[in-house]
């Protein structure tokens, strides 16, 4: 899978764009579902990504691009269900996060949250 951070708010994936924060689940491109996550936004200044997301915990590596600043905050909570889980999470800047995707082997099993913005 061929990622890049094109500009902040852009991503390219596999040759497609997209505007918005998105989840790649087992290969598949989705937009992020945010919405249980927005009651944590006064908290943390901005929606962060909760547990209470639906999170593609069907893997060995999880890479979260945290944005071109890398400002998406992540609750304590989805750390501990990676570690539960015996899943690798990979927690970077969405550049670093879109180079990692590209050099994963197709038979590695990687998913990922990329946010695009902040």
């Amino acid at each position: 899978m061929k990622a890049r951070l094109i500009k902040f708010g852009e991503i390219e994936i596999d040759g497609e764009v997209y505007e918005n924060d998105v989840v790649i689940d087992r290969g598949k491109v989705k937009p992020r579902k945010k919405k249980a996550s927005k009651p944590y936004r006064e908290r943390y200044g901005h929606t962060p990504l909760s547990a209470d997301e639906p999170i593609p915990w069907d893997c060995e590596r999880l890479i979260v691009g945290t944005g071109v600043y890398g400002r998406l905050p992540i609750m304590d909570a989805v750390y501990e269900q990676a570690a539960a889980r015996g899943v690798q999470l990979e927690v970077c800047h969405t550049e670093e996060a879109c180079a990692l995707l590209s050099q994963v082997k197709r038979k590695e099993k990687v998913n990922a949250i990329l946010h695009v913005t902040c």
